[in-house]
């Protein structure tokens, strides 16, 4: 009997499932594919009501975490997300934050520990494929790393995926997005874009066209409404929106079976 489709995406914080993959989970469980969402943190620290930032006076980490989860739900349910699986981990924080130090922090948590635990969730669900960050993280988030690490790690060991993806941000694509909102006058647009800011053109193997489920992804967003990053996204112009949302981008970092160099779905050379 012929497994079930199946698509595993590894993520740190709750939110993290929206702006790179919340249209290809969108997409696939729209599709007929199983949808399981790994979050790997609770999200202690994340903003807490009314914008309180970890160390500030009103900060309570348990109840930030509580809240967020809460949101996950709702999130999860706009982008259809049939199983979501919460390893637990406390967040560590940005690097250089007193929470790294935290010894129950995901990012101190040994990489065989955490990875088995994935395993475990891999073998219950059998990904044909996965989906996490590269190994800066994206942007050297020191949750997103250590997610990165046990999932490559846990694909390693269980031998189960058939394919390994890492999230990707193309550099063309993110120049023109920031020369239009510097053109524009976003003040976070001024000065020149690092040359090293996103993904290497040459590196990215596949982008699925999700446009068709680009307010899924804006609902999905809200949903997260205590946490910044999601205000700073919905604030883009709507004309730059779509443009950010869809397509998304992978860079094809493992794969047992045969297929293209360039793809415009994950599940190429899986679907029957």
């Amino acid at each position: 009997m012929a497994r079930e489709l199946t698509v595993m995406a590894v993520h740190a914080h709750p939110d993290d499932e929206v702006i790179s993959t919340g249209g290809i989970l969108a997409r696939y469980a729209r599709e007929g594919i199983r949808t399981v969402l790994v979050t790997c943190t609770n999200g202690e620290q994340g903003d807490g009501p009314g914008g309180v930032k970890p160390g500030e006076d009103g900060h309570d980490p348990e109840a930030v975490a509580e809240h967020r989860l809460g949101e996950l739900q709702e999130s999860v349910g706009h982008l259809g997300i049939a199983h979501v699986e919460l390893l637990g981990y406390r967040d560590s924080g940005m690097e250089g934050w007193e929470a790294n130090k935290h010894p129950d922090a995901f990012a101190n948590t040994p990489v065989e520990v955490a990875a088995a635990k994935l395993g475990k969730l891999m073998e219950r669900y059998r990904p044909q494929v996965v989906v996490t960050y590269d190994e800066n993280g994206g942007y050297g988030h020191p949750d997103h790393i250590q997610a990165h690490r046990i999932a490559v790690a846990a694909t390693e060991s269980t031998g189960i995926p058939d394919k390994l993806y890492y999230a990707a941000m193309p550099r063309a694509r993110m120049r023109e997005m920031f020369e239009h909102m510097r053109a524009l006058g976003a003040d976070w647009a001024e000065g020149e874009m690092p040359d090293d800011f996103g993904t290497p053109d040459e590196l990215v193997t596949t982008a699925v066209d999700v446009s068709a489920y680009f307010e899924n992804k804006v609902k999905a967003l809200r949903a997260h409404a205590s946490q910044a990053d999601g205000a700073f996204m919905l604030g883009l112009p709507e004309d730059v929106q779509p443009r950010v949302f869809s397509p998304e981008y992978f860079t094809r970092h493992f794969c047992r079976i045969s297929a293209p160099d360039r793809e415009d779905d994950l599940f190429v050379g899986l679907r029957a």
